[in-house]
């Protein structure tokens, strides 16, 4: 069974970088390198695999990495650490125009 792969790399300048891969060694070992001069790890390294989850497919695996991609880094540390109760929390929307905190 084919897997895939979201992983979230933190790099030398204490950034994250979120990929997708079918293949985790290779893809983990093509930023280390700097196989991609375009990639934005090229610079940044050496980067460090901090988290990594796996997907029986492709479209859940792209879902999931594009979801990550748009969130704080404050919620991507609550998921590297594997802290649930902060990831629930920074998920919560604290606008104050959020129906949540609409007056009525």
């Amino acid at each position: 069974m084919r897997l895939f792969y979201v992983y979230i790399l933190k790099c030398s300048d204490d950034s994250f970088y979120t990929g997708e891969t079918d293949n985790l060694d290779r893809r983990f070992n093509e930023h280390q390198q700097g196989i991609h001069s375009t990639s934005y790890t090229y610079s940044r390294r050496p980067v460090e695999l901090v988290f990594y989850t796996e997907f029986p497919t492709l479209s859940q695996a792209l879902l999931f990495e594009k979801q990550v991609k748009g969130w704080s880094r404050k919620k991507k540390e609550a998921l590297i650490s594997k802290n649930w109760e902060n990831l629930k929390l920074f998920a919560e929307c604290n606008n104050s125009t959020h129906s949540k905190n609409h007056i009525k």
